[in-house]
């Protein structure tokens, strides 16, 4: 199985227009066109993961102008995107489709294509503390690395082809849930992954 992008170059720096934030503030936050092929033989459906593995794990280090982040800091993922029961007949994602502009507390009913369910993002653990921002944050929410962490980071979009058109998931799941219920279901693993940074340093 292929995982293609007309607008996502493997390895490349993604553009700010699917990020969720830029050096000004919140960004355009449109989710970025996806396509493949070589599907399977059995495939019923499909799941769609977006993780940056990059993620700082200080937070008192993160977004200070007094000091940076350091590159060897430990790391954990930080999930931008969970959706599953993708319909199996499906072969692309259209650019906004899922996700146009970035929605203080989060998108309540995220768009997206019939019939598929989708997960909460880490941003909703990341801004739990903070009234104004508050909220279940579903579907697809763009890179938004902090500007003065020294790692430029990596996102990774993972598709799945599945021998099961539904998951057994709860309301609402994560990533981890999703990694959980399609554990012996996979027939297929297709990745493509970004850079992005807000490191005046790095850009």
């Amino acid at each position: 199985m292929k995982l293609t992008s007309t607008r996502l170059r493997n390895g490349a720096p993604i553009d700010s227009s699917f990020a969720a934030g830029d050096a000004d503030g919140f960004a355009a936050n449109r989710n970025p066109p996806l396509a493949w092929s070589e599907v399977p033989e059995g495939t019923r459906s499909f799941a769609l993961l977006c993780i940056d593995p990059d993620v700082p794990t200080v937070p008192e280090t993160v977004g200070r102008s007094d000091c940076s982040v350091p590159v060897d800091q430990p790391r954990a993922d930080f999930t931008h995107w969970a959706m599953a029961d993708i319909p199996a007949e499906l072969r692309e994602i259209v650019e906004a489709s899922c996700s146009d502009g970035f929605t203080a507390k989060g998108k309540l009913q995220p768009a997206g294509p019939a019939g598929a369910r989708q997960g909460l993002n880490d941003f909703t653990g990341w801004f739990a503390g903070n009234p104004d921002m508050a909220g279940q944050y579903l579907g697809y929410d763009g890179p938004y690395p902090p500007f003065n962490d020294t790692r430029v980071h990596r996102y990774f979009f993972r598709l799945f082809a599945l021998d099961v058109a539904t998951l057994e998931l709860p309301t609402p799941f994560t990533a981890a849930d999703v990694h959980k219920a399609m554990h012996g279901h996979v027939l297929a693993e297709a990745a493509l992954h970004g850079t992005y940074t807000l490191n005046p340093a790095l850009a």
